[in-house]
């Protein structure tokens, strides 16, 4: 049996702000357990929910040496579903009143004792993996510690490590000299081919530099990064591991995501009676969302967050012009003030057909995903994203820029061949975008029966979670050997 630990920030059902807590949550559960027992260690933060919180129990604590000080380390258990979750347990470090602070120095501290607490706990939990696997920068010590501090001891002589990259624009950087004191590592460390980039500490480079394997959540961002433009700074050193890189896209999970079991939506249906019951949920948000009941009008969902690496500056250039189309425009979500704020201009503008709900509501979210014709992301970048793979689901066509995991999933649209399942565009441009919505907005109206069988390749594609745990086994395989 391969043994195989998860190390992340965040994880479902515990915890979540974001996407890599829905990977954390799903991959481990569809990983094969006849040959891998998959176990995840997260962060005992104080915020989460009393009821997650009532299932763990208390399986040892220690004391490590860390910052100069002798800190306390806890550590929980809890099974869900099948998998075992380990928690590390600090008061000082996890109690906040949400997961994330912004004080970045604080930050860095929190998970670099998370990083080397992990490690520490390893022998007394009695779990010796054979692959560690580290999510994002706040993991990226791991590899580090495990070749400085723990490699000469015997239980970890053998344990390789993975690090996943799911938005390398957070990097966790400092000043080398305060995270070279929290670190407790020497001067070795912070070289230029080590933890030092552009003068700063950089903990996920770290991560990279150290790591057997590294992986990122699609084949195309995985290219992608390797370029100066999406590389943050670190596409040299990418480059030259371009041969220990690989990527996987994500996937959702199946059952929260079926249109045919959904509890969220009025009327379910499948690829079978999209054609009937689909328009049955269109209707009824249209009433819901105080837009023109039209059934026939082409509507476009947009859930997000509203910020720039999302594109919606391009939304803004062409929203005029578009309003003048004869569609609806739906959109849920959080951000930057100035884009909340051009929506909710747009909704008082239009009011008729443009529904801007800024806040975020899950189950909104399901209704607009089964209710919408077109769902745009004209993202600038998109290592993978989720909406597009949950639109392919409910039959609602993906709109998107090629970038990304976008441009791995969402394959375009040839009218004189009759194949693809969505819209693209290449070139970060609002005009190109507008009138690749156009195109969509031709081949909805003018040519119905080609749009039906766009909805039933969408439909047919299969982006489960169980798809890319398959890709993830041949790594391990391949690292464990």
């Amino acid at each position: 049996m391969k043994k195989i630990l998860f190390a992340a920030s965040e994880g479902v059902p515990f915890i979540k702000t974001g996407g890599l807590a829905d990977v954390v949550g799903s991959l481990p559960k569809c990983i094969d357990k006849r040959y891998f027992d998959v176990r995840v260690v997260l962060p005992r933060y104080l915020c989460m929910r009393q009821e997650m919180k009532d299932k763990m129990e208390y399986v040892t604590h220690f004391y490590m040496d860390f910052n100069w000080k002798n800190e306390y380390v806890g550590v929980l258990k809890a099974e869900v579903e099948g998998i075992t979750y380990y928690f590390i347990d600090s008061e000082y470090y996890f109690g906040g009143l949400k997961p994330y602070g912004d004080d970045v120095i604080f930050e860095i501290e929190k998970y670099a004792f998370f990083s080397k607490a992990v490690l520490s706990a390893l022998p007394l939990i009695g779990f010796q993996p054979n692959v560690i696997h580290c999510h994002d920068w706040q993991t990226g010590l791991i590899p580090v510690y495990l070749k400085e501090r723990f490699g000469g001891d015997l239980f970890f002589h053998d344990i390789k490590t993975v690090m996943t990259i799911h938005n390398l624009k957070f990097q966790g950087r400092w000043d080398v000299k305060a995270v070279q004191s929290i670190t407790g590592l020497s001067d070795y460390f912070f070289t230029s081919d080590k933890l030092e980039a552009y003068k700063d500490a950089n903990l996920l480079k770290g991560g990279l530099v150290y790591a057997d394997a590294i992986t990122t959540v699609s084949e195309t961002y995985a290219k992608e990064i390797l370029t100066d433009f999406y590389g943050e700074g670190l596409n040299g050193l990418l480059s030259a591991r371009v041969g220990d890189l690989r990527g996987i896209v994500n996937g959702i999970d199946y059952k929260e995501f079926d249109p045919e079991t959904d509890t969220k939506i009025t009327h379910n249906y499948n690829a079978i009676t999209f054609r009937k019951e689909k328009i049955k949920n269109k209707i009824k948000l249209q009433q819901q969302l105080g837009l023109k009941a039209e059934p026939r009008t082409m509507m476009i969902g947009l859930i997000s967050r509203l910020t720039d690496q999302k594109g919606l500056d391009l939304i803004a250039y062409i929203m005029d012009e578009l309003c003048q189309d004869n569609i609806q425009f739906v959109v849920v979500g959080t951000g930057e003030e100035r884009y909340e704020n051009m929506f909710r201009h747009f909704d008082w503008k239009y009011n008729d057909k443009v529904s801007a709900n800024i806040y975020y509501s899950d189950e909104l979210a399901h209704q607009v995903y089964a209710s919408a014709d077109a769902f745009l992301m004209p993202s600038l970048f998109e290592p993978c994203g989720l909406s597009q793979l949950i639109s392919l689901r409910y039959g609602t066509i993906p709109i998107v820029r090629e970038t990304g995991g976008l441009k791995d999933t969402v394959q375009p649209y040839n009218e004189y061949e009759s194949t693809g399942t969505g819209f693209s565009f290449t070139n970060y441009n609002a005009h190109e975008m507008l009138a690749c919505i156009r195109n969509a907005e031709r081949i909805y109206y003018d040519r119905k029966r080609e749009w039906n069988k766009l909805v039933d390749r969408a439909m047919a594609q299969d982006y489960s979670w169980e798809r890319s745990a398959s890709k993830y086994q041949e790594m391990y395989d391949w690292l464990i050997g």
